[in-house]
């Protein structure tokens, strides 16, 4: 726990699972004296205010950002640039906004003109998640040894990123600071195809005739059901995704294509060689991962026999 809060308010623009996880890991970590929230729908509010992660909720955005010192976007990225246009002419100088938007250079694009004069603009990604969403659904240790990457656009002050880094450290993140360019292309290939293939291969599944439905998920005890967990991500957060993130996503997406097409031909052609040595290079990425802490090595990655 923080010695003294980094921030005196904190607004969270967006109270779902990120932004109600940022809540009670705030609340943990002692970062913020005071946390608020913003949601527009009354029922979002009225689950936050059952879950009592937050000091205040508003339906109002001029109230929950008035004399905020950090100010957060924590809806899909799709929303950001009207979100940022309204909240503006509310903004405390000196304050900081940031994000927790699975791409950077869209953001730095859309919130980056309605930023005012004197207000630090520090966009920022942590990457962690479950498929689950709503204010329901946060918990404090999402971040723990989870990376956060910092994207500051140049020219951003210096003592502003460092609070920022402090402030997400007090969450339990890593940091790193990186270029938002290079973000997306790091993120198209790590969470953003991996999310694509997994909604085309159960899209795929539900269209195979041959197949049933109930027999795709009576068998599901495979990989495939390790794709559903992906697939059943909130599909607005991801449609804004691909969309802001398109070049990066294309680009990585020709390589995979061109790679399935050489592993198709292996298959085609009985190269078992090629398939062999494939796997065996995979395997050990799997293992790094496993090191690094980014995944537990038990069995059936960590889940009971029996769902709980």
């Amino acid at each position: 726990m923080s010695d003294s809060p980094i921030y005196d308010k904190v607004a969270l623009i967006g109270i779902g699972l990120i932004g109600s996880s940022m809540a009670h890991a705030m609340r943990r970590g002692g970062v913020a004296s005071h946390i608020a929230g913003y949601a527009h729908r009354a029922e979002t509010l009225e689950k936050a205010r059952s879950v009592g992660f937050a000091d205040s909720l508003h339906s109002d955005l001029a109230a929950c950002v008035k004399d905020a010192d950090l100010v957060v976007l924590a809806t899909p990225v799709g929303t950001y640039a009207v979100l940022a246009e309204q909240i503006a002419p509310h903004l405390k100088p000196g304050a900081t906004v940031t994000d927790v938007g699975s791409v950077k250079s869209a953001v730095i694009r859309d919130v980056g003109p309605h930023v005012p004069e004197g207000v630090h603009f520090i966009p920022a990604h942590p990457i962690a998640g479950t498929e689950q969403s709503g204010p329901e659904a946060g918990f404090a240790e999402l971040f723990d040894g989870r990376w956060g990457i910092l994207t500051p656009p140049p020219g951003t002050d210096s003592a502003a990123l460092e609070r920022l880094k402090s402030f997400w450290h007090g969450l339990g993140s890593d940091v790193e600071v990186m270029d938002a360019r290079h973000h997306d292309l790091v993120l198209a290939i790590t969470s953003h195809l991996p999310h694509l293939i997994a909604y085309n291969i159960v899209g795929t599944a539900d269209d195979l005739q041959a197949v049933t439905k109930s027999e795709v998920i009576k068998y599901s005890a495979g990989g495939f059901r390790d794709f559903t967990r992906i697939a059943a991500s909130d599909p607005t957060m991801w449609r804004d995704v691909f969309l802001n993130n398109r070049e990066a996503v294309l680009e990585v997406l020709g390589r995979f294509s061109e790679d399935m097409s050489a592993l198709q031909r292996a298959i085609r052609w009985g190269d078992g060689e090629a398939l062999f040595n494939l796997f065996t290079r995979t395997r050990a990425i799997r293992r790094s991962i496993v090191d690094a802490g980014q995944d537990t090595a038990a069995p059936n990655f960590g889940r009971s026999k029996k769902p709980s």
